[in-house]
């Protein structure tokens, strides 16, 4: 196992210098001088100079990105323009908010999606797989975007049961979290059926229910166990998926998360911010992957040894 995982690590340090480069090279792909963006159009050449200077732009690009990966390395990730300070103090204080909206958002989506797919492959071709299929088919087709606002009317205007907007409460939550984890959960639950209904025309499901074991311990302590690791990928992968549908959800529902500070960013110029949350979420996500791919090799150890 110790191999599997000083492998994997390998392998993932080239994934990290790509994102790296691909942050850094930003700021130089957007149109016209980023200094002049930043100053607006009134600004006179002297504080565009002396801004390029702030920035380090007028140096030559191959020092430019070599002092821009010494910062990382050093956990330097420059100053915000905006509020004139560290980068890194502006995400990591609100990333406390961004980490709990994503796992309340994955916690909703397990605790509905897992029971919901075992019960509909149980009852393949019954009425509860085809109610439990077709509410995957509407989560998988409402994107954030327009379910939080219609979450937001009914049940904050309407109806007046949950807070709007803004953080505090256990109530805060409930909206962002379900329009966040409903993607998740539709595809949870499509995977969960596929992947329990395919255990369970195994030889050993029957063997087991022949030795006298119900058929509920039969489903999950053989059936959806050896099932765990396509359902495992999802929840892995989508971990990042959800992190980055994080910039909607927090900007509708003004969760002072890294997804508003991302969007208040951008809004700003504030590239230096800009260039932060981006790498923060790039790497949040590779460093999900890589989870993922030692969760497999806990659960299926013929992995490591391919």
């Amino acid at each position: 196992m110790l191999r599997y995982l000083v492998r994997r690590l390998l392998l993932t340090v080239p994934v990290l210098l790509g994102v790296a480069t691909l942050v850094f090279a930003l700021i130089h792909l957007v149109p016209g001088d980023p200094a002049q963006a930043m100053l607006g159009e009134g600004a006179t050449v002297e504080e565009v100079q002396r801004l390029r200077g702030q920035l380090g732009l007028d140096e030559p690009l191959l020092v430019q990105y070599r002092s821009f990966l010494g910062g990382i390395l050093r956990g330097d990730l420059g100053t915000s323009f905006r509020y004139g300070t560290p980068v890194t103090g502006e995400i990591s204080a609100r990333l406390p908010n961004t980490a709990l909206l994503a796992v309340a958002a994955m916690l909703a989506a397990i605790v509905l999606a897992i029971p919901l797919g075992i019960l509909a492959a149980v009852f393949r071709g019954t009425a509860i797989d085809h109610a439990a299929m077709t509410f995957a088919l509407i989560g998988i087709s409402m994107p954030n975007f327009w379910l939080g606002p219609l979450l937001a009317i009914l049940f904050a205007v309407q109806l007046g049961w949950l807070p709007v907007s803004g953080t505090g409460t256990p109530a805060h939550l409930v909206l962002p979290a379900i329009t966040l984890g409903a993607a998740l959960a539709a595809i949870l639950a499509r995977m969960t059926r596929a992947s329990v209904l395919e255990e369970l025309r195994e030889l050993y499901v029957l063997a087991a229910r022949a030795r006298g074991l119900s058929g509920r311990r039969a489903v999950l302590r053989h059936a959806f166990r050896n099932s765990l690791i396509p359902i495992v990928t999802i929840i892995g992968l989508q971990f990042g998926a959800v992190l980055t549908g994080t910039i909607i959800t927090e900007t509708i529902f003004a969760w002072p998360g890294i997804g508003r500070l991302l969007i208040q960013a951008i809004n700003f110029r504030d590239y230096p911010l800009i260039q932060g949350c981006i790498l923060f979420i790039s790497v949040t996500y590779v460093a999900m992957n890589l989870l993922t791919d030692l969760t497999y090799g806990y659960l299926d150890p013929r992995i490591r040894y391919e």
